[in-house]
């Protein structure tokens, strides 16, 4: 079994971001994860855009693929997101990096683009290590 398909495996009992919101992990390595989003109508707000809390979940869940796989249980601690622009296109792609890995703590960036490259948001997450 691959990385990928061991992320798929694991992560996907996260039901909310797979399957109810439709996430889905593209790429994953060591502190690094890259998840998308194909935008329905049901990620729409009134206005046709994007709900912001779509695009944060998108950042939430890439941010967990990357700070928890093969490594300890980490969860976010605080996050600050950066809505940049409105999504032209019809799907999201979020790229996470770690920034910085403390002994008990990690910080990791998230950007968030469509496919016609326009960036969307822009996302850093505080995360907490849970065991050691």
């Amino acid at each position: 079994m691959t990385d990928l398909e061991k992320a798929r495996e694991f992560f996907g009992k996260d039901t909310y971001a797979s399957e109810t919101t439709g996430i889905v992990i593209e790429e994953v390595a060591e502190h690094y994860a890259v998840c998308s989003l194909v935008i329905t109508d049901a990620h729409k707000n009134a206005y046709g855009g994007v709900m912001g809390g779509a695009i944060f979940t998108l950042a939430d869940y890439t941010f967990a693929v990357a700070s928890n796989f093969n490594s300890v249980q980490t969860v976010s601690v605080s996050s600050n997101v950066s809505f940049i622009g409105a999504a032209k296109g019809t799907k999201l792609t979020a790229r996470s990096s770690l920034i910085k890995d403390g002994r008990s703590t990690c910080l990791y960036s998230i950007e968030i683009n469509d496919e016609l490259g326009t960036k969307v948001a822009f996302v850093t997450i505080n995360g907490m290590k849970l065991a050691r």
